[in-house]
């Protein structure tokens, strides 16, 4: 979420046509073209967001900047070259890290929470703890878990919580 996105398309020395189609999940499709005997782009409703990296002559590759889940889909782009027709197809997944929250519940335990990520973030302990954690899902696919420690001991002075996530890992320490 909110970076650039770059697709690459095959770059054939003779092409004709570039012509990208989007099919995202939420919203309706967008059609990117260029012919070459006319040296013309054209796209049918598709947002400012998405456009080609450089001119299509030069770099047939789409970029999506600042990413968001609306961008989630399919991006298939054809290449028309005098040696046939070339495709590639992307399935584009967006990541959203999770907002990480450790605090001291009621009872003096440490509660660690990690908000709104996609995929679901897993939680672990230093030092381990046998916590099961519970996981609750939004309506944007987005989804918080939620752990809390459990102490072999009662002696602990420090715990950390560590949070593994495709979009990066973060932990945090408290003392409870």
């Amino acid at each position: 979420v909110g970076t650039s996105c770059v697709l690459t398309c095959p770059h054939k020395s003779n092409t004709t046509m570039v012509t990208w189609k989007i099919s995202p999940e939420v919203g309706g499709p967008c059609t990117l073209g260029y012919r070459a005997d006319q040296n013309k782009t054209g796209s049918t409703n598709c947002r400012g967001s998405t456009s080609w990296r450089f001119r299509p002559d030069w770099d047939p590759a789409l970029e999506i900047q600042q990413v968001g889940r609306a961008h989630e889909g399919n991006y298939t782009c054809e290449v028309v070259a005098t040696e046939g027709n070339f495709h590639k197809t992307y399935h584009l997944t967006v990541l959203v890290p999770p907002r990480l929250t450790l605090y001291c519940d009621d009872h003096g335990n440490p509660v660690c929470e990690a908000a709104a990520g996609k995929p679901a973030a897993q939680i672990s302990w230093v030092p381990e703890s046998n916590s099961t954690p519970k996981e609750e899902g939004h309506d944007k696919g987005t989804v918080t878990v939620l752990s809390k420690f459990t102490a072999h001991s009662t002696n602990m002075t420090n715990t950390t919580c560590i949070v593994s996530h495709p979009a990066g890992n973060q932990s945090k320490s408290i003392a409870c």
